[in-house]
């Protein structure tokens, strides 16, 4: 029987009061997406609502364009699970090996503080089971906790999109917090490489990229957890 991944994405499509548009990040789904299928993973998509999950569109753009986003432009199955997400309230958590979160600016406000999210990643971790986020994604992890009340974080070595990423793409003052900062208030042992450069870490159940160009790295690290 195949394992099975979960890949929760954002459903929040509105890039603070900027009047822009937000969602999740094409080639931060795309290129997990296909590390995980092309290893014979059975992958289930959901969200906080359900339904269509919004794309951001600064990721379509053509300078963010890669051999797995132009896949995924073309694969009108993985379209078709895009529009028709499960609502993640109605997801069970035992029926996968492992979960990862793609980012894009949409989980700073949707998912930093779900509870259903919470408690979700919650009974992954209890489980033993691996979690996987990458860049604005990492924010689901701020207010997980674990079985003895300490902060899932705490401690522990965790990289995303960095305060000086942040500036570069001139979103400072639109985001709701900075999440460098939010995973150092947290205790986190916050790690980072240069900017725009694959940067991943991973700390026991816990693995984290900083940015777009750490997705396939931080999805490959997941396969090596749930295979091992």
């Amino acid at each position: 029987m195949s394992k099975q991944i979960l890949m929760v994405l954002t459903s929040h499509a509105e890039l603070g009061d900027s009047g822009h548009k937000t969602g999740f990040w094409v080639e931060e789904f795309a290129a997990p997406y296909y590390a995980f299928i092309d290893a014979g993973i059975v992958v289930t998509l959901a969200t906080p609502l359900g339904g269509a999950a919004p794309v951001d569109p600064t990721s379509e753009l053509a300078d963010f364009q890669t051999a797995a986003t132009k896949r995924y432009y073309a694969d009108a199955v993985v379209q078709q699970k895009i529009a028709t997400t499960e609502q993640l309230a109605q997801v069970n958590m035992s029926e996968f090996a492992g979960v990862f979160y793609p980012g894009g600016h949409g989980p700073l406000w949707d998912l930093a503080e779900n509870p259903v999210s919470i408690a979700l990643l919650e009974s992954f971790l209890e489980a033993g089971k691996p979690v996987a986020a990458v860049c604005h994604a990492t924010a689901a992890l701020l207010n997980v906790k674990l079985a003895s009340g300490e902060l899932a974080v705490k401690g522990k070595a965790i990289s995303g999109f960095t305060n000086s990423e942040e500036a570069a793409v001139e979103l400072t003052e639109v985001v709701p917090f900075l999440l460098e900062d939010e995973l150092i208030k947290r205790g986190a042992n916050y790690q980072k490489g240069p900017d725009w450069q694959d940067f991943t870490v991973q700390d026991g159940l816990l693995i984290s990229g900083q940015n777009p160009a750490s997705s396939k790295s931080v999805a490959d690290k997941l396969l090596l957890q749930i295979s091992a």
